[in-house]
């Protein structure tokens, strides 16, 4: 990256630095931008510019993604922060303790899920209506349509 005449960084870069910076491709960072996620301006010449604390902010949603939150409950979250500055270790502390949460409820249900999986795959009956273990006389299917069992271990209460 060049620095200036004074050897300081810019602070501004364009969309190929931060692509090269961030590890991100082009196209995504444009995908962000159109998701809000991230801003840019426009340059006499019509060029993408983008400020310096958006390399942190990239990172963030980069980090987020790998823990499989959806990308709506990232750009919710980085909604409420400013464009203008790197995300401070505050801002960090509050969006990984709200994800956190999330991830806990979902390895929750992921866990179970498992565990039922095996048990049930196990016992050999392979019946959907008539498992003496899971649903003796098809009693979940009064309940309603789809994984009734599943559906109710996943109202699991993440405050």
């Amino acid at each position: 990256m060049k620095k200036d005449s004074e050897g300081r960084m810019p602070l501004e870069l364009t969309v190929g630095e931060v692509a090269q910076r961030s590890g991100v491709a082009v196209s995504t960072l444009h995908f962000y931008e159109t998701k809000g996620l991230i801003r840019s301006w426009r340059n006499r010449g019509n060029q993408r510019r983008y400020p310096r604390v958006v390399l942190r902010r990239v990172a963030v949603i980069k980090v987020a993604q790998k823990t499989g939150i959806p990308l709506a409950d990232i750009a919710e979250a980085l909604s409420v922060l400013p464009h203008d500055r790197p995300l401070t270790a505050r801002d960090w502390q509050r969006l990984s303790q709200t994800w956190k949460r999330q991830l806990d409820a979902r390895i929750a249900s992921l866990t179970s899920l498992r565990d039922h999986l095996t048990g049930c795959i196990g016992c050999g009956c392979l019946s959907m209506e008539e498992c003496p273990l899971r649903n003796p006389q098809d009693m979940l299917g009064e309940k309603g349509a789809g994984p009734i069992l599943l559906e109710a271990e996943e109202q699991v209460d993440v405050g």
